[in-house]
């Protein structure tokens, strides 16, 4: 992993950030496990079309849950390839099937490009549910990372309109408070794989100055209300900069009577669930993962 990062921010580009992180993926992802029909589909958004990767189980119900899936990457990087392993294992895990989101970029796309993607493929989904082998009313978010943090910003938005709602979110190691660095933040601040440099480095890409990092949208733990959303799984590791704002998130839910279910992986560092390779550990989270989301958009 060391080997993937720059000396140091300052010499550290986009394209070099992209490239390292598909590099690790070829190093530390195992080969995904067959059974899955997986299609690339194009779909409309606010700035162009965007690219989708849909998953589904060869023996795939007819009108079942469908997770629409958020990529992590720190805003400026990832996509359907470096997070195909992870959407595979999810699907066949959860035997949901998982449209895997190709949202614009920054910091060619800034904030808030991200979101109004995932606004836009949300309600593309829902309008598309049949062709999609989906029931609209069993349409979850999920995301990781920074991803998950989207995922959190897509459903806040949504919980404000009188629309169609999500059914569940779930949040995989999220970046959910990009306002104020937590305990957790400065303990793992280096050495615990991603370091906070490069975080630096990323949100400055993608919420350049002046942007408010307080706004919910940029940092769903702050938003004022959370008793709207959906059923939440949050999925935190123990030694992950971004663990205490994902605990803090489940507090919240917990006292605002939300649904919601927190689930702490020790010894885990951040982005373990993709590097099943060198981790091994994260497949069998993965599966554990796709059990709980069966469950709860079965319900």
């Amino acid at each position: 992993m060391l080997a993937m990062a720059p000396p140091s921010p300052t010499v550290r580009d986009v394209a070099e950030r992209r490239r390292g992180l598909e590099q690790l993926r070829a190093i530390a992802e195992a080969e995904p496990e067959p059974g899955l029909e997986v299609q690339d589909i194009s779909l409309p958004g606010p700035g162009g079309a965007l690219d989708a990767r849909l998953y589904q189980t060869e023996n795939q119900d007819q009108s079942g849950p469908l997770l629409l899936y958020f990529h992590g990457g720190g805003w400026v990087a990832g996509g359907l390839e470096t997070h195909d392993g992870v959407c595979r294992r999810l699907a066949l895990a959860s035997a949901c099937a998982v449209l895997s989101l190709d949202y614009r970029l920054a910091p060619e796309h800034p904030f808030p490009a991200a979101i109004e993607d995932g606004l836009a493929a949300f309600a593309w989904v829902v309008a598309n549910a049949e062709a999609l082998g989906a029931d609209p009313d069993q349409i979850g978010l999920a995301g990781d990372s920074a991803g998950a943090g989207i995922a959190a910003a897509v459903a806040q938005t949504l919980a404000q309109s009188a629309g169609r709602q999500p059914k569940l979110l779930l949040l995989i190691c999220p970046i959910l408070d990009v306002s104020r660095e937590s305990p957790s933040r400065r303990e793992f601040a280096e050495g615990y794989f991603l370091d906070r440099d490069t975080l630096l480095a990323d949100l400055a890409d993608y919420a350049p100055s002046p942007t408010d990092l307080t706004d919910p949208r940029l940092s769903p733990l702050l938003a004022e209300r959370l008793d709207a959303l959906p059923p939440v799984l949050v999925h935190t590791a123990q030694f992950d900069p971004f663990r205490d704002e994902g605990q803090a998130f489940a507090g919240r839910l917990t006292q605002a009577g939300a649904s919601v279910r927190h689930t702490e992986h020790g010894g885990m560092i951040h982005y373990f669930y993709a590097l099943t390779r060198a981790i091994p550990h994260g497949a069998t989270v993965m599966t554990q993962i796709g059990r709980e989301v069966r469950e709860i958009l079965e319900r």
